[in-house]
């Protein structure tokens, strides 16, 4: 058992009080305040949110300012107060056709029934440092596009109607979707509980195996059909009452890859589809998403499982960020016993070693003379 270290209460008391003096930072300066935060770093706060798998700006916001600004760090506080919630029911299916929309892109169609809506975006900036933020300057409101109430056709649905594209995820109807934090991790896994691991997945770790399977690590020729952000509307089913009701709006991210499939001896030359769905503003993870949906998709239609992106024990595993952490970040907690042990074996083994090259420096001295 470890031995505890003279004092360590106060040092650690001490390093919480050390903590709350750095988050604080320079007093002649303004105290950032958590709405701030849901406003002006709104993209950091939907990671949070996505990898915590809890829709609260608020509670991601608070817990961003809580850590500091380490996304990591501020999605575990999120994700263990998420452990303390009721669970109290589930809620309908959503319908991202419903979605209303803020932004509608797609890189197979230049005229997308509907039109293309470009909406806040980074892809058309020159990526050059603005020094005109470094001050408060008045920022000029953006056009807004009246809405309207019409159904903004997926990219899938047109290829759909051809026949050159797999359904949709077809379920049996006694079909009961998994819940990935009330039933133990178990392979092979079904789709179902696939998607809600890579949705909560850390976003770097995605986008370097979605990377990988550009590069050849995976059969994905990919196309982004579609990506839509907006917000949809979430219903409950009462029992009560026999109907769903409405309980709110939330911003999602959808992403529909479009990918080759060459054919089977069982179905004809189509495309095939990658899947991703997140909370928030998060086209990059739900673009990761997709890709590595579609590779782990791989046995579905007989391709060789060769590449890591392709490996479902091994992605699955792997992509949670809070378990990452748990498991790198332990190793800075005491482990004097475990070292010491092993202290005590390598210098055994060196010890041995050491016998083992003078016996035989002197076996090969005797033989010589």
């Amino acid at each position: 058992m470890y031995v505890a270290v003279k004092g360590g209460e106060a040092a650690i008391a001490n390093a919480h009080r050390l903590l709350a003096d750095k988050r604080r930072g320079d007093r002649n300066l303004p105290a950032m305040t958590v709405d701030q935060i849901v406003s002006q770093l709104a993209l950091a706060v939907d990671r949070v949110m996505a990898e915590a798998s809890l829709y609260d700006p608020e509670l991601a916001g608070l817990a961003v300012k809580q850590a500091r600004g380490d996304m990591i760090e501020a999605i575990f506080l999120l994700r263990a107060y998420r452990t303390t919630l009721p669970r109290f029911g589930y809620s309908v299916p959503i319908d991202t056709a419903d979605m209303a929309v803020q932004r509608r892109v797609s890189a197979t169609y230049k005229d997308l029934p509907g039109g293309q809506l470009l909406g806040p975006t980074f892809d058309y900036t020159h990526r050059l440092l603005d020094p005109s933020l470094l001050e408060d300057e008045v920022v000029e409101p953006a056009n807004v596009r009246e809405g309207n109430a019409e159904h903004a056709m997926r990219v899938s649905d047109i290829l759909a109607g051809e026949g050159l594209i797999e359904t949709d995820g077809d379920m049996p109807e006694d079909h009961i979707p998994g819940d990935l934090t009330r039933e133990p991790m178990e392979f092979p896994m079904p789709r179902d509980l696939r998607l809600q691991s890579l949705a909560r997945g850390d976003e770097g770790f995605l986008l370097a195996l979605a990377y990988s399977t550009q590069r050849g690590y995976g059969r994905n020729h990919p196309f982004v059909g579609e990506i839509r952000i907006g917000c949809v509307e979430i219903e409950l089913e009462v029992p009560e009452l026999g109907f769903a009701v409405s309980i709110g709006d939330i911003q999602v991210t959808e992403c529909q890859m479009v990918n080759q499939f060459k054919g089977s001896a069982k179905a004809p030359p189509q495309f095939t589809r990658g899947y991703g769905l997140v909370f928030g503003q998060s086209e990059r993870k739900a673009m990761a998403m997709s890709l590595v949906d579609r590779a782990l998709r791989a046995s579905e239609f007989g391709e060789d499982v060769v590449a890591p992106a392709q490996d479902e024990e091994f992605v699955i595993s792997h992509a949670d960020n809070v378990q990452a952490t748990g498991f790198v970040e332990h190793l800075k907690l005491p482990h004097y016993v475990d070292f010491q042990a092993e202290l005590v074996l390598v210098r055994k083994m060196r010890a041995d070693f050491d016998a083992m090259n003078a016996s035989e420096s002197e076996w090969m001295s005797d033989a010589a003379e």
